[in-house]
């Protein structure tokens, strides 16, 4: 899927993109998807259900198993695969909610920052409506950061980076819809407000090989998308077989909350923001 030079641009700099994926069609299509979920609940997605949702609705499942995707991130990662966790990033219209300055790696509890992110455009990604943004070749070491628990930040603590950008080295991930951008969990990445008159809706996938462990809590679950996992290091996790499936919304659940207990420790939070 990637070529030589691709692979060498990631590997130097911590991002690439654009990666074609879907065409405009189905990247239209899955926005309607969603719309429908949050027209039936009354609203935009909430909390929890904005994480993990492809243990939630089987398009989504099968979006994570997209063989465009799995073959780009194979070439950066290899041929055993999994799925740790998938999330919803919405900006609506004229919103305030931005993404400061961070790294993946700071909270997230893994052996080792093998890990990809693939962040799917499911609309337009532009500096108008705050498309992410990268500093090349920052993947190289962890840095400190501190916990904001800003509102308007949608991270889950708010985190940013201890040590000042130069805004001025910033590279804009801009991408159509159907596009990913693929990025490095130790990356320097944040994004802004969403200032044009429609929702921006990214849907990012993060990816590691079967080696990795969990190391910062309890026992931890991933879904096997390519490939053998012959370590067992995570509890495997089965495709929905219908849309908020009673039993896919129990073990969502559970898993939400061992998660959150990870993502969340040292602080007096455990739950997701709304």
């Amino acid at each position: 899927m990637l070529s030589s030079a691709d692979v060498a641009a990631y590997h130097r700099d911590g991002f690439h993109f654009p990666v074609p994926i879907l065409t405009p069609a189905e990247a239209a299509a899955y926005r309607a998807r969603l719309e429908a979920v949050e027209a039936a609940q009354g609203g935009p997605l909430k909390a929890e259900m904005r994480h993990k949702p492809h243990l939630l609705f089987p398009w989504l499942n099968e979006l994570v198993r997209h063989p465009r995707i799995l073959d780009a991130v194979e070439d950066l990662l290899g041929p055993d695969l999994l799925c740790w966790s998938s999330t919803f990033f919405i900006k609506e219209a004229a919103d305030r909610g931005f993404v400061s300055w961070h790294q993946d790696a700071t909270y997230w509890g893994l052996s080792a920052p093998d890990v990809t992110t693939v962040w799917l455009a499911l609309t337009q990604a532009n500096r108008a409506n705050g498309c992410m943004k990268f500093v090349a070749g920052t993947h190289a070491r962890q840095v400190g950061h501190r916990d904001t628990f800003d509102p308007d930040n949608l991270l889950t603590r708010g985190q940013e980076l201890e040590v000042t950008v130069d805004e001025s080295e910033a590279v804009l991930a801009e991408l159509a819809p159907g596009e990913a951008s693929l990025h490095h969990v130790m990356l320097f990445h944040g994004s802004e407000p969403n200032r044009s008159d429609d929702r921006r809706i990214g849907f990012a996938i993060r990816y590691i090989p079967t080696h990795i462990r969990q190391i910062a809590g309890a026992r931890d679950s991933a879904t096997l998308v390519r490939g053998e996992d012959r370590y067992g290091h995570f509890d495997p996790e089965p495709a929905p077989s219908a849309d908020l499936a009673p039993e896919a919304l129990a073990l969502h659940a559970a898993i939400m909350e061992r998660q959150q207990r990870v993502l969340y420790r040292g602080t007096d939070r455990d739950r997701f923001r709304d």
